[in-house]
């Protein structure tokens, strides 16, 4: 399993409101979790990619959409279970009723045996930025002030 990943954290203003897109994992682990389950979009560094290759790639896989545009870094951070995120940030256009996520194989129940196939993302939404921060996952949201740092400065 890689520790390291990129992601892509997708902004827009809509009236005068800055407005983030999160994913929800897919599966049936996550199903019924929503506080605090939500992410940017992100996956795993190959071997030869650099950060932003792989923060698109993993937005085209898990959204169905081309991140289209300049990224702007927003740092690493590590997430609770120790792997760490490369993230950056794109201002854009995404609509959640257009989600396409590819599928991943997961043995579900843990230890059964059994396999099934299930979106990586099961959804896609617009948030707030006081409501992104309690959808995603708590390691993640210090890139929401760093988003806020990045278009409008400090304080």
């Amino acid at each position: 399993m890689t520790r390291e990943s990129a992601g892509i954290l997708l902004y827009r203003h809509e009236a005068e409101r800055l407005r983030v897109l999160l994913a929800h994992p897919g599966g049936p682990f996550w199903h019924s979790r929503d506080a605090g389950a939500w992410s940017i979009p992100k996956g795993g560094i190959e071997t030869g990619e650099t950060p932003e290759q792989a923060a698109r790639r993993e937005f085209h896989e898990e959204l169905g959409s081309p991140a289209v545009g300049v990224l702007m870094p927003l740092g690493r951070l590590r997430q609770r279970g120790g792997k760490w995120v490369q993230a950056f940030a794109l201002e854009g256009e995404f609509d959640p009723a257009r989600l396409s996520s590819n599928q991943c194989r997961i043995e579900w129940p843990p230890r059964s045996g059994r396999y099934g196939e299930f979106p990586e993302i099961d959804r896609a939404a617009w948030f707030g930025i006081d409501e992104a921060r309690e959808r995603m996952l708590e390691s993640q949201a210090p890139l929401l002030d760093r988003l806020e740092t990045l278009l409008y400065g400090e304080g």
